[in-house]
């Protein structure tokens, strides 16, 4: 065994469904813990006709996230049922369902846990259904298609947009939005922010940031704002983009960002495309996690050492989910496929809700 491989083993923060079934091919799951609080949430949920997957990546704590994985699914399969189908707008509404419904209850809970105001999540998801994914995103998660070229080559194709003041045409993007607020985006340490306080410009939650009758104390430095919020700074209107399959679409790779800051694209779509199915989504992990180990003149072996917490100074939160895609399942005869729900590092795996929808014109 190389020593690269047994530097590999026994991450006890590393949590991973190797391989399973969904109703168009194979899906493998995985996460790793950074934080002293788990902030990614994630899920999948399985039913004969269609596939959910659901990436979460909190920040101010996981309040926002944890909600998400707890509701969005059930909204979702609430107007999907209503409408009969699956849609951009049914997707829309599930988003616009669990922003209300998480600041209702920040409301409530505000008196007795003041920072739930600053508590928000970035939020990916994507529905396959009859042929087709629906993908929405708030924040940097990433969704990632692998499709193979005329020479038999990967080529990647990014699916979502990145929300990201660190991006230029989110930055024009707010300045326009608002032409008489010169500190809107700042740069700070190095890093452009919004309002001089966080990078994503569109989440589930930071009350705060949204509605003034959510403003902290102004003695929590962390979250001053220079002047009384007028208007939101944040957007909960996820981007939402529609793709049918084609032939040569091999897989999606759905991602939190921090996997993302340490591999591009094409070098997680060539990992996944040159190694066997089961296990690549903790293989994607420990890739990341060896490049943020190099950036610190560190080896994987030393940073699972460090307990949770402080290996949040190496690296994020990360959680990694592969859907490949099998093109004879996708339109055809479907296999016998076991109706799963699973939450992402709970090791909670349940019946999907998601036989529901199976059926509906």
């Amino acid at each position: 065994m190389r020593k690269d491989e047994e530097e590999e083993e026994d991450d006890a923060l590393l949590w991973s469904r190797d391989i399973g079934r969904h109703a168009a091919g194979d899906f493998s799951f995985a996460v790793v813990q950074a934080n002293e609080v788990l902030e990614d949430h994630s899920q999948i949920e399985i039913g004969r006709d269609a596939t959910f997957a659901g990436v979460y990546d909190g920040h101010g704590g996981a309040d926002a996230s944890r909600y998400i994985s707890n509701q969005l699914f059930l909204h979702l399969m609430r107007y999907a049922q209503e409408s009969g189908t699956i849609s951009e707008d049914v997707i829309r509404n599930a988003f616009s369902a669990t922003e209300e419904g998480f600041l209702a209850h920040v409301r409530t809970t505000r008196e007795i846990k003041p920072l739930i105001a600053a508590t928000g999540s970035c939020c990916l998801v994507g529905v396959i259904w009859r042929g087709t994914l629906y993908l929405a995103n708030l924040g940097d998660s990433r969704a990632v298609v692998g499709y193979l070229g005329r020479s038999n080559n990967i080529i990647t194709e990014q699916l979502t947009r990145d929300h990201n003041a660190s991006m230029e045409d989110v930055r024009q993007e707010l300045k326009f939005l608002h032409p008489d607020d010169s500190n809107i985006v700042a740069l700070k340490h190095g890093v452009w922010r919004i309002k001089g306080i966080i990078q994503v410009s569109r989440t589930i939650g930071d009350a705060y940031l949204k509605k003034p009758e959510f403003a902290l104390d102004p003695s929590i430095t962390r979250f001053r704002l220079t002047e009384p919020l007028r208007r939101p700074v944040l957007s909960a209107e996820p981007s939402v983009f529609t793709r049918t399959f084609l032939p040569q679409d091999k897989f999606v790779i759905f991602a939190s960002d921090g996997l993302w800051e340490h591999l591009s694209n094409q070098q997680a779509a060539e990992i996944v495309h040159d190694h066997p199915r089961e296990g690549i989504a903790r293989r994607l992990i420990r890739t990341a996690l060896q490049e943020a180990a190099r950036k610190r003149e560190m080896r994987y072996a030393d940073i699972k050492k460090l307990d949770k917490g402080i290996r949040r100074f190496i690296h994020d939160d990360i959680t990694v989910i592969v859907i490949y895609i099998d093109h004879e399942f996708l339109l055809g005869p479907k296999a016998s496929v076991p109706e799963l729900s699973i939450q992402g590092f709970a090791d909670s795996v349940g019946p999907s809700k998601f036989s529901t929808l199976d059926g509906t014109n």
